[in-house]
């Protein structure tokens, strides 16, 4: 088969133009290994059932197994005339075995092949991620674990709100993380399915035993409608939606860990591994990968923005439009997969500041809601006490100290139900008091980040 002597090259008989080429290229030169597994398992399926002879069939897996290796050995040139990965096995097959791999595309198309080829890949991609998901889910336990007690502020509206465990605070990030593994667990059942055998988009007239292929390739069963099975990219999409929320939640980890490597917060230090610093200023220290992990999170929105809008005008069943969709696997897998282990790397290396953190979490009258919980535990209705506590909040911020900083006359005179020990709430009782099920008392703590980290393995 020449550069010329396309697939479907029967009927034309002018060449193409260099720029038709150029343009019309795909992008799965590196996926050359499901498109090898997936005919070789076509081959099997057609010489049991006698579709082809099975010396063929023989002769064909045999070949693809010489290509795949010259493949491994990266002695395969990547020919722009042949257009994609599947010219190019069959280019290779020719070479290999002769006038006996022209058998290898009975009963299949090019449609087909292709929509089994972007299963095969985000299925791959599916355990790349949700692997890469629980490697940070269990770094950021074993670090719940060590700081199940020491306080640092709970933020609402970037502003000190109440004092939790920097435990509960990370695996807050946990949660979020087990969520998107189990996001991708839910994509890759759904791109399960074999579409191989449903042909350019009518099904095929031969006697297929396509279970037998879907057993040989892992799949969990074969599609029932050959135009859906060749035009859907619903898997695609939701790969896309799994890997743009993840890239959320690593994007708002890695805020959080910018906000808190500055000079303003102090919470915690960068590890040289995982900073950089600038040609100018010698004192900077740069939490550039947090800051890339947060920029790229664009590119994967892009992409799930791009094929969405792709798919929005395509009718039934095979366009070229769908072409597209590799590009958009492959690139936000390029930023999901490997920020996922980045952090992953990069969460046991941070040095926290604890004592700066304690410091923090007392202040801003962070203990309001404490005092206001006193008072309801002593009988008043919860909207009084919250009135009473922000007049002695007022009067403590008028004073410039903190509300343990009051003296006890002016807690008396606000409410006959306070009692001088309500001066001895501090932080680690605020803690300890947030007990429920879901709580940030340091018990729980410890509780939940056993559990979480029962759900990734050891």
């Amino acid at each position: 088969m020449t550069g010329e002597q396309r697939t479907w090259g029967g009927r034309f008989e002018g060449s193409m133009d260099d720029l038709t080429r150029d343009y019309t290229a795909g992008v799965d030169r590196d996926l050359y290994e499901h498109d090898i597994a997936g005919s070789v398992a076509h081959a099997r399926m057609l010489g049991a059932t006698g579709i082809i002879p099975a010396d063929d069939a023989a002769a064909i897996v045999d070949g693809l197994g010489r290509v795949l290796e010259r493949f491994r050995a990266g002695e395969v040139e990547w020919r722009p005339d042949l257009e994609d990965i599947h010219t190019h096995v069959e280019v290779l097959l020719r070479d290999q075995i002769g006038a006996a791999a022209g058998r290898l595309h009975t009963a299949r198309s090019r449609n087909d092949q292709v929509s089994l080829l972007n299963r095969m890949l985000v299925r791959e991609q599916c355990d790349l991620a949700a692997a890469g998901a629980e490697a940070l889910i269990a770094a950021l336990c074993d670090l719940a674990l060590t700081h199940a007690a020491d306080p640092m502020p709970g933020y609402t509206h970037l502003q000190r709100a109440q004092p939790v465990t920097l435990g509960h605070h990370l695996l807050a990030y946990g949660e979020m993380l087990l969520r998107d593994r189990d996001r991708f667990r839910d994509c890759r059942a759904r791109a399960n399915v074999l579409p191989l055998g449903s042909g350019a988009l009518a099904g095929s007239p031969y006697p297929l035993d396509r279970e037998m292929v879907a057993r040989e390739l892992g799949f969990d069963g074969v599609s029932r409608n050959s135009l859906d099975a060749v035009a859907d990219r619903d898997y695609a999409i939701e790969f896309l939606a799994a890997c743009a929320v993840t890239q959320v939640h690593l994007s708002r980890l890695a805020e959080e860990i910018v906000l808190w490597s500055s000079a303003e917060f102090a919470f915690v230090r960068l590890p040289d591994a995982f900073a950089t610093g600038s040609s100018m200023m010698p004192q900077k220290k740069n939490a550039d990968v947090a800051e890339l992990a947060r920029g790229r999170s664009g590119r994967v929105f892009g992409e799930l923005v791009n094929l969405l809008t792709n798919l929005k005008g395509q009718p039934l069943a095979y366009n070229r439009d769908l072409q597209e969709d590799k590009a958009a696997i492959l690139n936000a897998a390029a930023v999901v997969v490997p920020s996922l282990h980045i952090f992953a790397a990069m969460a046991p290396a941070l040095e926290f500041d604890l004592e700066r953190m304690r410091e923090a979490a007392s202040g801003g009258f962070s203990l309001a809601t404490d005092v206001a919980d006193y008072l309801v535990r002593k009988g008043m209705p919860f909207r009084d006490a919250h009135a009473v506590t922000g007049g002695l909040v007022r009067e403590a911020e008028e004073r410039g100290c903190e509300l343990h900083e009051l003296p006890f006359d002016r807690y008396a005179e606000a409410s006959d139900l306070f009692e001088p020990d309500v001066l001895e709430i501090d932080v680690d009782s605020a803690l300890a008091a947030r007990d429920a099920v879901g709580g940030t008392a340091p018990a729980r703590v410890r509780e939940a980040a056993a559990a979480l980290r029962s759900e990734v393995g050891s």
